[in-house]
């Protein structure tokens, strides 16, 4: 009889001892639960809407004219001394002294010698130099005639050089023909583009955007937009850092900009980068850069 009791206490021991132990492992992990479920809100970069220029682009080509230009054949006979260009020479600067007359600079600009060979020169006896005033370039282009009624004097263009692919060159339309070409069906349009720095050469080739219809228009960054189908939406951000999709209407896109038509106000806060981070139900830490 009583070690049947004490079985039956060791039992009930056992069973309390498991009890206990259960209990407190799950409010062990109900604790531990509940205090890492709670995880920050993501930082993530916003940016308020703002104001951007905006513009229709009309894409051309065209190859690099100097202001000034002039040749000079030069007998080899007639040289005093080797001849030794400089690179760059001021108005009336001597640029080569010969037997019978010294020849010199009409205007400033770089010299260059045409052709590196003797065959290219023309001749075993003579020699061909060129002075350009290259500090300003035009360049003429043959705009199609559906653009010919918006070319106007003066307006805006922006133009790239192979040679130096990150700087963007800036220039205007100086003048147009009066007529379409009936051959090639285009206006042919002459832009002027300052040089000052003589990093455009005469004779390369130039990437040219004629822009028109300048306006003033909302903006958000490229990276800030969703496309759904054929619809656009951006996370706008609200004053408890909660976020709303807001479908908007975009226009054109200009250096890493979309242009918002509708469904934004100038100054409200959107998502900028990071959308793969947002929660669309939860908040964000906003970082302004």
């Amino acid at each position: 009889m009583k070690n049947s009791k004490k079985v039956l206490i060791g039992v009930v021991v056992f069973f309390i001892i498991i009890a206990i132990v259960v209990i407190g492992r799950t409010m062990v992990g109900n604790h531990f639960k509940k205090k890492f479920s709670k995880r920050p809100p993501p930082g993530i970069i916003v940016k308020l809407v703002s104001e951007k220029v905006f513009s229709e682009r009309i894409e051309s080509f065209g190859t690099a004219i100097s202001k000034k230009t002039k040749s000079y054949r030069i007998q080899k006979s007639d040289l005093i001394s080797e001849l030794k260009l400089d690179n760059y020479v001021e108005k009336g600067s001597l640029i080569v002294k010969l037997k019978d007359k010294d020849i010199i600079a009409p205007f400033s600009g770089a010299l260059g010698y045409r052709g590196i060979t003797e065959d290219v020169l023309g001749s075993d006896n003579s020699l061909i130099i060129t002075l350009d005033d290259s500090s300003v370039i035009y360049a003429d282009l043959k705009i199609p005639e559906s653009f010919a009624p918006v070319i106007k004097k003066n307006l805006p263009v922006d133009v790239k050089f192979s040679g130096l692919k990150n700087k963007l060159f800036s220039g205007k339309v100086e003048g147009y023909s009066s007529r379409i070409s009936a051959d090639t069906r285009s206006l042919l349009t002459r832009i002027k583009i300052n040089n000052k720095d003589y990093e455009l050469i005469p004779g390369s080739l130039l990437e040219v955007s004629v822009k028109f219809n300048e306006r003033n228009s909302l903006s958000v960054p490229d990276t800030s937009v969703m496309l759904e189908g054929e619809s656009s939406f951006v996370y706008r951000v609200l004053d408890d850092n909660s976020l709303e999709k807001i479908q908007i209407q975009i226009g054109n896109r200009d250096e890493g900009y979309i242009e918002v038509i509708s469904g934004l106000n100038e100054g409200d806060l959107i998502v900028a980068e990071g959308l793969k981070k947002v929660n669309p139900k939860g908040k964000i830490k906003p970082i302004k850069k």
